[in-house]
């Protein structure tokens, strides 16, 4: 019988390293998934929708001309108009900083 000093080893090993860097590429290379149910669209029409009613909040207290009351009714109505506007994108304002 000959001996091959470990070589067979190594030579397994040295596939399974190959295989698994390949395997790692490959899951590395997938780019951003987008929603893939229509459950995971319905959460993010739902986040855009919060984050558009904080923006409204938001620029509606930097404004300083309403009461905190009708800020939050605003808020309010900001997000009935997403639950109700058929899966539209929000279209809130982007919030500016005040300085």
């Amino acid at each position: 019988m000959l001996y091959l000093g470990g070589g067979v080893k190594k030579v397994r090993f040295i596939r399974k390293g190959a295989a698994a860097v390949v395997a790692a590429l490959l899951v590395l290379s997938v780019g951003a998934a987008s929603a893939q149910t229509q459950g995971m669209e319905r959460r993010d029409e739902r986040r855009d929708d919060r984050a558009g009613a904080r923006a409204t909040k938001q620029a509606c207290k930097a404004g300083d001309e309403k009461t905190r009351a009708e800020c939050r009714h605003m808020k309010r109505k900001a997000k009935q108009q997403g639950r109700h506007d058929g899966g539209q994108r929000n279209t809130a304002p982007t919030t500016t900083s005040a300085q």
